[in-house]
């Protein structure tokens, strides 16, 4: 009995711990919610870092550490009423969800440890998570020896900074910028920048392509705007001046930098998509045969597209841009339905073994449900590329658009796609429909 009020003790004890505890419910993996992940650049690429390589003398300023040698970016976990969960990567309004998840212990280390595939883009997010932490890895497998380091933290929903300094311009509307702009080739680009505050959300537009969708804070002369989509990794922070133009440095992934200058400029505009790639001379005509996913070989004198509209499409199934190209062509199928117009797709991918290519292509097929041929027309190297379709002046964008009429005669080639993201994408869609009326009509 004398241990009475021993153990009388050890209860109140329990019972008050129970009320001071949240009693949260169990999950099989991470916790659901919103998630706030980083990549940790290297030292010696990063901006505003006093010990890497020099700046360009043009470019005198010093980043504020808002971002800490860091690209930012958010997901959410998901979970369904089985408790099976998902993950969606959030880029401004687009949300990308990853292919591929796997949870479990790890052999070699013995801790908890997510896998979050991007399969179409060959990359991996590799972490250890505990207790609202994430830790680990991006891995790009078809480059040697890519790795990134990547932390998330749950419950965080700021991209850079909670941090409200008052913007010194409304950065929001047109911008002409101009990329490599101390190089002696530099390229131009259209900023299209929408902002609310602190946040502003936007993209650059290129000959090439766009940059999809960016997201991230102004902070009094500071701009900082990031992406990652599992292909690409980016980060875009700039100096604001009175005069309204800007000046900073465009990062992509582990090494690629870029010094950019931009000026606000509603009248600025870019060459025409449709006259950058051509025929050469001595061609008359597009030829090529290609082996499909099924292995057969696929050329334009194939009997299933005798007399049909025919669009060609130059991609790589590693590039966003075209990922997005491929869904506006889907959907132009489903959306008007006829037998008189065929698609093709010829794809230059990293792998120049075929039969890796191949596997590749018919996973992105299926993925996406693609109702056209895709085959492999060779490497990815634009000027290995080139050499497939030789009546071409060159590849210059992936993706690139060939429409021919039904006599197989070139009427139309579109270089680069402005994606969703884009103000140029809706004018393109309307455009588009119309013109494809038009040759039908033929």
């Amino acid at each position: 009995m004398k241990n009475t009020g021993f153990y009388l003790f050890l209860f109140f004890c329990f019972m008050l711990l129970q009320g001071c505890l949240e009693v949260k419910e169990s999950f099989n993996g991470p916790a659901p919610g919103i998630w706030r992940a980083v990549l940790q650049l290297e030292p010696d690429y990063i901006t505003h870092n006093k010990k890497g390589a020099p700046l360009p003398e043009k470019l005198e300023m010093k980043f504020k550490d808002i971002n800490e040698n860091q690209l930012p970016f958010l997901f959410e976990v998901i979970y369904d009423e089985k408790g099976d969960f998902e993950v969606e990567v959030i880029n401004g309004t687009e949300r990308i969800k990853v292919d591929e998840l796997r949870i479990g212990v790890d052999r070699k280390t013995a801790r908890d440890t997510i896998e979050m595939d991007f399969s179409i883009y060959e990359s991996t997010i590799k972490a250890v998570y505990r207790s609202g932490i994430m830790e680990g890895n991006w891995i790009v497998h078809s480059k040697k020896d890519y790795s990134i380091p990547f932390v998330a933290y749950f419950g965080k929903s700021e991209r850079f900074t909670i941090l409200k300094n008052e913007p010194i311009m409304d950065v929001s509307g047109k911008w002409k910028v101009t990329f490599d702009a101390d190089k002696e080739e530099p390229y131009f680009a259209i900023g299209e920048f929408k902002q609310e505050g602190n946040h502003v959300a936007g993209t650059f537009i290129t000959e090439t392509g766009d940059y999809r969708y960016l997201d991230g804070t102004i902070q009094a002369d500071m701009l900082y705007l990031s992406c990652f989509d599992g292909s690409h990794a980016f980060l875009f922070e700039a100096q604001i001046a009175e005069n309204k133009q800007m000046k900073g440095l465009f990062r992509s992934g582990k090494h690629y930098k870029s010094y950019w200058e931009a000026v606000q400029d509603e009248d600025f505009t870019l060459r025409s998509p449709d006259s950058l790639t051509y025929i050469k001379d001595g061609y008359t005509e597009l030829d090529f045969s290609f082996k499909n996913t099924e292995g057969a070989l696929i050329s334009l004198n194939d009997d299933k597209f005798h007399n049909k509209v025919k669009i060609v499409q130059i991609l790589g199934t590693w590039c966003p841009n075209c990922r997005d190209e491929t869904e506006f062509l889907m959907n132009y199928l489903k959306n008007n339905p006829t037998e008189e117009v065929a698609i093709i797709a010829l794809a230059f991918e990293k792998y120049k073994e075929e039969d890796k290519a191949l596997s590749t292509l018919k996973t992105y097929k299926e993925k996406f449900n693609i109702p056209y041929d895709l085959c492999y027309a060779g490497y990815y190297n634009k000027e290995e590329a080139a050499k497939s379709l030789p009546m071409l002046n060159a590849i210059i964008s992936y993706p690139t658009m060939i429409i021919l009429d039904k006599n197989n005669e070139i009427k139309r080639i579109h270089t680069g796609f402005s994606g969703p993201a884009t103000s140029e994408f809706n004018k393109f869609s309307i455009e588009f429909k119309s013109y494809m009326q038009n040759l039908l009509k033929d």
